[in-house]
């Protein structure tokens, strides 16, 4: 499965570690992803959603009616 969170459609970035002597590594910065059941009152039912960290702060904090238009199920 891709690691794109699902309400807000974060990806993994690239880009280049860079030491104290400046040297460059590629990499990949990978979202804090995690998968989580909440309550769909609409449906009356649970939901595991896929997303960030941050995604589940901010909807904790404005609620699920915040995310209801980009939440496809």
């Amino acid at each position: 499965m891709a690691r794109v969170c699902e309400l807000t459609g974060v990806k993994p970035h690239a880009g280049n570690h860079v030491s104290h002597a400046v040297n460059r590594t590629k990499t990949r910065f990978i979202p804090n992803l995690q998968t989580k059941r909440i309550w769909d009152p609409d449906h009356n039912k649970f939901i595991t959603i896929k997303a960030t960290a941050r995604a589940f702060r901010t909807l904790d904090k404005k609620g699920f009616s915040a995310f209801k238009k980009q939440t496809v199920r």
